[in-house]
């Protein structure tokens, strides 16, 4: 079973997305803040991390430089979701190390393809 992160602040988008992907068997550890989102990854290992850019205590940005001075989670594929989707923002999304994005508001449905996309990478 595939384990994903979920870094998200807003209460009622956290529980769709929670919803929507655990309903296609993923299993999700979901983090309300920065600081949570730390406390997981430094006791668990995920296949996937989805981030929001602005989240309190750390940001998704903070998190992604975090997670790319550890070894361990170097490879970790990470997906940033932000309203902030202008061309520039996604450049130093990307130049941070995150390996997908995704603008806000979207689809519970486009997500979940673009996760299954995402971790079927790997077969």
């Amino acid at each position: 079973m595939k384990r994903i992160l979920l870094a998200e602040d807003e209460e009622v988008l956290r529980m769709l997305i929670v919803d929507t992907l655990e309903d296609e068997g993923y299993m999700i550890d979901e983090a309300a803040d920065g600081g949570e989102a730390i406390g997981f990854l430094q006791n668990n290992r995920y296949d996937l991390v989805i981030l929001d850019y602005m989240m309190p205590v750390y940001t998704g940005m903070e998190i992604i430089e975090k997670m790319r001075s550890k070894e361990k989670e170097e490879h970790t594929k990470i997906l940033m979701l932000s309203a902030k989707s202008q061309a520039y923002e996604q450049a130093r999304i990307f130049k941070a190390g995150a390996d997908y994005f995704m603008a806000k508001p979207f689809s519970p449905l486009k997500l979940l393809e673009l996760v299954e996309e995402i971790l079927n990478e790997d077969r």
